[in-house]
């Protein structure tokens, strides 16, 4: 005998379909609320490039990848109460690349731990192709000409081409976990920007092969006006699908690649890096300088302090700026 529904429960179901995020999550692993996670999304400031300390598999060895995902990582670093802190990123990526190659990864650990946040770093290696500009600066360095005079121009236009790529690239993390069962409010969305890792206040001595090839006027252009731009036009896709958001651009202020002269452990960036090994060998020689301008061990370890006194917070917006004491400290609006 078929049963009949009462007005009443179709009237309930009818609010459920309304208000919740997904009314019928799909079945999950009984214990995945026993397994906490905490999980890094994007490209080579996130995976822990410059680190050293690369997981097996990441650094290109047996035709693997070059993902570059350091054990000492800012995700690894930072002080959560999760019983895992995954890191997906991967060096060089950019919006199609996480959407492909993270988001499968992603599902499957939403759908067998409790993930409590997820954490991106992406935008740089899509229009802005900010690494691309850095090489040609060092170009432009050995030709004793500016870059900035041609990249700057087009910098704006960069920058709003890459806005929907990440937003369009947050709505797909954000759908991803709502088909594992999520509701957007019981886990932490944050997007973080990107540190300047040059400064036009380094010594003179050090703008070489020695340490950091690159003109002052470019160097100013970099922590002035393209960093900058650059986290504004990150902070306007996280307000689009109500992620948080962490400024970083001025995280590296007094520890850049470089401004430490004869003092490089107070530096928080690598300088130009050079795998002279891998020079040697056609397979690795293409990556050889991969490790120069990104943040360093000490520098990952200083961000993730900041990522811990963030995601302890409700705030919706919040910057990393180096402290008195020589440490990087969270700032918040009022």
């Amino acid at each position: 005998m078929r049963k009949v529904l009462s007005l009443a429960t179709i009237g309930l179901l009818t609010i459920l379909l309304v208000v919740s995020d997904h009314p019928f999550p799909p079945p999950s692993d009984p214990d995945r609320e026993s397994r906490t996670a905490v999980v890094a999304l994007g490209d080579s400031t996130m995976s822990g490039e410059g680190a050293g300390a690369y997981e097996p598999g990441t650094d290109g060895e047996d035709g693997g990848n070059w993902c570059h995902r350091s054990r000492d990582a800012e995700i690894v670093k930072t002080l959560v109460e999760a019983d895992q802190k995954i890191n997906l990123a991967c060096s060089g990526a950019n919006s199609d690349k996480l959407r492909n190659e993270q988001l499968p990864q992603l599902r499957k650990i939403a759908g067998s731990n409790r993930v409590v946040a997820v954490v991106v770093a992406i935008g740089a290696n899509d229009d802005p192709r900010f690494s691309e500009i850095l090489n040609k600066c060092f170009e432009a360095w050995g030709k004793r000409s500016d870059c900035t005079s041609a990249v700057a121009p087009e910098w704006t236009k960069r920058v709003r081409r890459m806005v929907p790529k990440v937003e369009n690239t947050l709505n797909a993390i954000r759908q991803t976990m709502r088909d594992s069962g999520y509701l957007d409010s019981s886990y932490q969305l944050v997007v973080q920007s990107y540190a300047a890792p040059v400064s036009p206040k380094m010594p003179r001595s050090l703008q070489n092969l020695s340490g950091c090839p690159l003109r002052t006027t470019d160097l100013q252009w970099v922590v002035e006006e393209a960093v900058p731009e650059l986290s504004n036009g990150l902070r306007a896709a996280a307000d689009k699908v109500n992620a948080r958001f962490l400024d970083l651009s001025r995280a590296g202020e007094g520890h850049e690649a470089c401004v430490g002269g004869d003092k490089p452990e107070t530096e928080w960036f690598t300088r130009l890096s050079v795998d002279w090994a891998g020079l040697k060998d056609q397979k690795r020689g293409s990556h050889a300088l991969q490790e120069s301008f990104h943040p360093n061990a000490r520098g990952h370890a200083q961000i993730g302090r900041c990522l811990t006194e963030f995601l302890a917070t409700d705030k919706r917006d919040g910057a990393c700026v180096p402290k008195l004491d020589g440490t990087l400290g969270l700032t918040t609006e009022s």
